[in-house]
Order: structure tokens, then sequence, then C-alpha cells
């Protein structure tokens, strides 16, 4: 790998024979020269300038003084040899790190480093038809000058070159590299730095624990500082893990989806919320169940205008769950009036005792709890559930307020599910679908459960 850099401030360059790429020249890994725009003038003042054309302020650098440098430097190149003219530019493409694992396989890189207003855009123009042109900048904001910027890019180029980095797997590990994720928090001796101290996972020894601590700590920092890269994972590379832990961060990967898409837990239409009841609801029903009674049961109890009276009612809470634009899930809970129990004659566990004691104040009743097929194995329910039974504890009154629900004594699924939310079977009842009796498993729990 070649690179050649052109600059009115060649000196610049010095700090390039320091560290990794300095030993990376003495071992003749890269070829890197820097050299004077001003010798490629031709007038005694050594001018690489001139007064913008069409007016305005500022100078802008001669297109036919930057020719004669970048003819001679790149000079009669090899058959088939891969040459880049790269320029910095604050117009240009954003250098990432995608950008210099391609720009690793070029032979030579012409680096032209623009002073003033910049460089005439017809260099570019020109060189298009004869080498690579890239233009790049390294983020929203201006310099005085390309050079920092070139010094970036050889140092990122160069990095990547087999024999510069002594353990080839840092480059998959670190930040913008193949796993598309910032890297994860890094410690090192002492334990006890000022009192803070390193995460014992870290010290135990396992190193399975410790490869999922820093795969999580990474998710976490890149949803936290960039979202745009967790927006871009692919999906088929995201194991069941990492989707529990974008979830917790309010990010859902489907069984359909190409990329994680953002959570939003809010509120929908009565029509939204109809749609998705009648998409959702058969799903919970038992095969017994003839379509009428289910079809029945749909337009007496979740229709449009159902929905419409919930959502006047104050006594009622209905959570939407959005996955990007797609309403994927929602939830209603019945809220008792003080110490009450809602919907005691339809079966409530009364005198159930749950793990978290005794019950003190009102039982709200958790009637509808849905989620698409699609989404289901995501973390998609876990984030609902958290939302609705906090939700439902906010309006609750009482010490130790309960909730229950009812489900299908044949849905194992769902019954597993709603242990692992901490709810406990408190019985059972005959729910009536469709004019069908139902059996149905009572569950319930204590809202104020961790």
């Amino acid at each position: 790998m070649k690179f050649s850099i052109l600059s009115v401030f060649p000196e610049f360059f010095g700090v390039l024979d320091l560290s990794l790429v300095g030993k990376a020249r003495e071992r003749g890994i890269i070829e890197l020269e820097s050299a004077d725009l001003r010798d490629w003038t031709e007038d005694v003042h050594r001018t690489v300038d001139d007064t913008p054309a069409g007016g305005g302020a500022g100078m802008v650098m001669k297109p036919d003084v930057w020719k004669k440098a970048i003819d001679d430097v790149v000079g009669p190149a090899p058959a088939g040899a891969r040459v880049v003219l790269a320029i910095p530019t604050p117009s240009g493409m954003p250098l990432t790190q995608a950008t210099l694992e391609d720009l690793a396989g070029a032979d030579q890189i012409v680096i032209a480093c623009g002073r003033y207003e910049g460089i005439d855009s017809r260099v570019a123009e020109y060189y298009r038809g004869t080498l690579e042109v890239r233009e790049y900048s390294l983020g929203d904001y201006v310099l005085n000058g390309g050079e920092v910027a070139a010094v970036a890019l050889v140092e990122g180029v160069s990095r990547l070159l087999p024999g510069m980095v002594g353990n080839p797997q840092s480059l998959v590990e670190e930040s913008h590299g193949a796993a598309g994720l910032l890297e994860y928090p890094v410690y090192t001796r002492p334990v006890d730095f000022e009192g803070l101290e390193i995460p014992p996972v870290l010290m135990s020894g396992n190193h399975g624990a410790v490869a999922r601590w820093r795969r999580d700590r990474a998710l976490e920092k890149t949803a936290a500082r960039r979202p745009d890269m967790v927006a871009a994972l692919d999906a088929a590379a995201l194991d069941k893990k990492d989707r529990r832990m974008l979830a917790e961060l309010g990010w859902l990967v489907g069984k359909e989806s190409a990329h994680p898409v953002p959570m939003r837990i809010g509120t929908a239409t009565p029509a939204q919320f109809a749609a998705l009841a009648a998409e959702t609801f058969p799903d919970a029903c038992p095969s017994y169940l003839s379509d009428e009674a289910i079809a029945e049961f749909i337009d007496g109890n979740l229709s449009e205008a159902a929905f419409a009276q919930l959502a006047a009612d104050p006594q009622a809470w209905l959570l939407a769950l959005w996955a990007g634009e797609e309403l994927i899930g929602y939830s209603l809970v019945l809220q008792p009036v003080a110490d009450a129990v809602v919907h005691e004659d339809e079966g409530a566990p009364v005198d159930f005792v749950a793990q978290g004691g005794e019950r003190h104040g009102g039982m709200a009743y958790l009637s509808k709890f849905y989620l698409t097929r699609s989404w289901r194995g995501s973390g998609a329910a876990a984030a609902l559930m958290d939302a609705t039974l906090a939700s439902a504890s906010a309006q609750a009154q009482g010490e130790n307020p309960y909730i229950w629900l009812g489900t299908n004594a044949k849905n194992k699924r769902a019954i597993q599910a709603y242990k692992k939310f901490g709810f406990e079977i408190a019985g059972k009842r005959t729910f009536i679908v469709g004019g069908q009796p139902n059996d149905d498993y009572v569950l319930a729990r204590a809202l104020n459960l961790a």
C-alpha cells in the first residue's frame, strides 16, 4: 500500500512517523510520501490559489497545479492497479469504517489536502475518468485544511492491512468493527480506582459470562449514542439474548424483520385496536370453539364501537405497543374504585394470597393482553407487560393491591408466559365465548412485586 499526500504543509505529516504507522513504514507494510504542492508551480511566488469565479470570499486552489502534482505522484500505474484519489472536504461523504475497509484494498491512495475555500471542483471531475475519486468528510464541521483528515485516513486504512495490528481479533471487537456496534467499556488494574471498581463479571474467569456482558454493554452504548447503527444491524446476526437486550433498550426484532425497529408504547385509535383484536383474539381460542362463536365474541366485545367506549371509560386503561409504524400488541386493564374487586362475579380470586403477601387494596383486572404472532419471542411481550403493570400500579390504591386475569386452560403458551411475569394460578372459572363455555385458569399477582 502506497500513500501519497499532497499539501502546502508537507511537514505536518511528520506525526505519521510515530507509533504503528511509523513501524509499518520501517517494516515495509506501507510506503508513505508527502510532498509540497508548491513544487509544481512555475511562478516566482509559487502560487497555488486564485480568486473564486463569480466572486465571493476566500481563495480557491488552482486545478492546473493540482493536475501536475497528481499526475507526477501517480505516474504510469501498473496495469490493474487500483489508484484512489482521496479529497478531504466538508461536503464529502462521511468517512466510515466500511469505507476504510474498502480502501484497504487499494494499491495507492493519493490524498489531496485542500486549503482556503477548497480545490477547484474540476479536479475531482477530471480524474473521475481515470482514477477512483473519493471526496470524504470527517464530520459536520470545518477545519482549516485537509491535513488532519489525511492523517485520519492513513491511520484508519493502514491499521487494517495484514501485519499492522498484532491481534487481528481487536479489529472485530472495536467500535464500528464487523459487529456493527460501538465498543464495550474496557478496564484494567487497579481493581478499585477512586471508589470505582471493575465490574465483578470481568474478574470472574467465566469467559462466556464476560462475552455476554461485553455484548450487552456494546448494545447498550450503541442504542444510547448511535441509534442509527442499531437500526442498521442485521437481524440474522442477532441471537435470542441480543434480541432480549435490545427489547429492554427499546428496539424490537420480529420474526420477519431485516433490522431492529424502535419500540413505542402509547395509544391507538378505536379502529386500530379493533383491527388488531380481530387478528389476535382467535390465536388465544381453543380448537373446540367454533369460528361462529369467535366471530360473535369479536363483534360484541372487540368492535370499534366497543373500543371507543373503553377509551372513554376513566376506569379502563388501554396501551398500544408499536414496532416502528406497525401496531403489534395491546393491553387493557380495568381499574377498581378504591379497594373494590373488578368483575368479582366473573371468577376473580378474591381470597387468593399471592407471594407478594395478603391483598390490602383493590384488585384490577387484566382484561386483554395480545401480541401478533410475528413479534412473539422478540421481547415485546415483556415490554408491554412491564408498561401494563406499571400503569396499573400507578392507578391502584391500598398498601398491596392485586391484579388478576383469566386465560384458556388449554393455552399452555399463555399460561407459562403469565407465570414468567409473576402471575400465579389462583383457580378456575367458566368463561362464555359466543355462547359456548370456555374453561379458564384464573391467575393473579400482587402489583408491588419487583
